[in-house]
């Protein structure tokens, strides 16, 4: 599972927890952009210079999680975006209900800072119908707003998806629901993406990066070059 901040929106930083591939973020930026480039640039700029002219004003975090809608979905590899933000929800205690910009939506606050948390209702491909109209409607820098979805092609991690055996279609991968020992692992790595998701908000993009555990065989947690 990756999660990407920024850079998807093209704002030129990145942080990944480790899932899709450089082709996939390309296809989510294509999904994205026509929605938030065009209602969002004015806005961007105008709640950055809110900001910065009050110390007062805290922006909040737009934490969105990718998947299908629907029961068939449910528990595969494509939909841990959603799991994401469901165990982020339940740890504090926000609830999800459905929202006008087609996704299901709940807010609160985490260590004073507001969080949104979104799981766009629209399928993975169409997912910049439901988070460019949130991100232009409560008027996001773009720097605030991070994804969570699955990845085939990173190096192998705690919170990597993995490449289909042999030939197998990718579609029929990421479609497949999770073995006992692929739950495990991936239950384990959402637990910890939910801890990061937590530094993000209290310490910044930069601190997370700089503060997760990277003496496990795999550093789970990347910054490219981070515009705050």
């Amino acid at each position: 599972m990756a999660m990407t901040a920024a850079s998807v929106f093209g704002s030129g930083g990145c942080l990944e927890l480790l899932t899709s591939s450089k082709a996939m973020r390309g296809k989510l930026w294509t999904r994205l952009a026509p929605f938030i480039s065009k209602r969002h640039a004015s806005t961007s700029q105008t709640s950055l210079s809110s900001s910065s002219s009050s110390c007062s004003v805290i922006n909040p975090w737009l934490f969105v999680g990718l998947g299908n809608p629907g029961e068939k979905y449910q528990c595969t590899r494509h939909n841990v975006g959603f799991d994401m933000i469901d165990m982020f929800a339940q740890s504090q205690g926000i609830s999800l209900t459905r929202h006008p910009f087609k996704a299901l939506f709940g807010e609160g606050m985490v260590e004073g800072v507001p969080v949104l948390l979104a799981k766009p209702q629209t399928y993975m491909n169409l997912s910049g119908e439901s988070v460019g109209p949130l991100a232009a409607y409560y008027k996001l820098p773009l720097n605030r707003i991070l994804v969570a979805f699955d990845d085939m092609d990173l190096p192998c991690g705690v919170l990597r998806i993995g490449r289909p055996p042999g030939q197998m279609d990718p579609k029929a991968f990421v479609l497949q629901k999770f073995n006992k020992t692929g739950r495990e692992r991936i239950d384990s790595a959402i637990e910890e993406g939910v801890e990061i998701l937590k530094l993000v908000v209290t310490k910044g993009l930069t601190e997370a990066a700089r503060s997760s555990n990277v003496d496990q065989k795999y550093k789970h947690l990347t910054t490219h070059d981070m515009q705050l």
